[in-house]
């Protein structure tokens, strides 16, 4: 009897597809579709980098390939993170009702899901150039080691900002063959930007992880938190005015940026007292620094 050589990794995906279609939106939830602001903060840099590095419209293709491929890591990233999280997240306020903190998803399915959400990204990667590629290595291998880092340093918001900022030598290296400096500007930008909004986010659950033991940027600087939050909001726009001083752009871009430094400002305005609730109001404002940003962008290259 032909014995199909597939089936022993097949089998294992038959039974996750069978068990995991009806309970879908546990996992939609457990990739936080119902959550884009992840989505968005991922996805404005990478655009940031697509349009400069093709000084306009890149083209349909790389469009479609990293605008999916921002959902499907971004996706993958969270899985990765609740499951190797899933044991604190219980203790967690804002956590606590994660599916596989509430065991609404088996640790062995969300290790299947981010297998399937890192493969359909790496299928759309395969259609670019070979540095590209190869630079995917690169972000699969952050994505994975972040969730880790709270364990051992103060700094995880460093890794995620270098994980969010990945996107941008991605996409020149796709439009160039090539990352050049420019590139590197806009990604020391982007980590810096991260680390600033990460802390506001990292401080909704400071006192839990004081409490559990883990580590942020939040933690770290303490009651220092709104002034080092500042000064990093600072060198993001210094950064950003840097790197047109390479570019040459215009008005439009100046606009961009004098857009989001008020939203930047208002963001310490929200953080004032540290509550919870206004901190991560702070944190969700990031969404339309990122889109003010690149609406001065693309202005700029019509």
């Amino acid at each position: 009897m032909f014995k199909n050589p597939l089936l022993p990794i097949w089998l294992p995906v038959r039974k996750f597809q069978q068990a995991s279609l009806p309970r879908l939106p546990d996992f939609l939830v457990l990739a936080r579709l119902d959550r884009p602001i992840g989505i968005y903060l991922l996805l404005w840099p990478t655009l940031w980098g697509l349009w400069i590095a093709a000084e306009g419209w890149p083209g349909y293709h790389l469009l479609f390939v990293f605008c999916i491929g921002v959902v499907l890591m971004r996706s993958a990233g969270c899985v990765i993170n609740d499951f190797a999280d899933r044991e604190f997240d219980a203790h967690v306020k804002r956590t606590q009702t994660r599916p596989l903190a509430t065991q609404l998803v088996k640790p062995v399915e969300a290790v299947i899901y981010c297998a399937i959400l890192s493969l359909f990204a790496f299928g759309l990667v395969l259609t670019t150039n070979t540095l590209t590629i190869l630079l995917s290595f690169g972000a699969v291998c952050i994505a994975f080691f972040y969730p880790l880092m709270k364990r051992y340093t103060y700094l995880p918001q460093v890794v995620l900002g270098i994980a969010f900022a990945w996107g941008i030598p991605m996409a020149f290296a796709a439009v160039r063959n090539q990352v050049p400096l420019d590139a590197w500007l806009l990604f020391t930008a982007t980590v810096v930007w991260t680390v600033a909004y990460d802390t506001e986010y990292a401080m909704v659950d400071r006192d839990d992880d004081i409490k559990l033991g883990l580590k942020s940027t939040a933690i770290l600087f303490g009651e220092l938190d709104r002034l080092m939050v500042g000064i990093l909001q600072i060198l993001f726009i210094a950064t950003l005015i840097l790197l047109d001083r390479r570019l040459s752009l215009g008005i439009y871009y100046y606009l961009g940026i004098a857009v989001a430094s008020g939203l930047l400002i208002y963001q310490q305005y929200l953080i004032r007292d540290r509550q919870r609730d206004n901190c991560f109001e702070a944190f969700l404002i990031n969404h339309w620094v990122g889109a003010a940003i690149f609406v001065g962008i693309v202005l700029e290259y019509l």
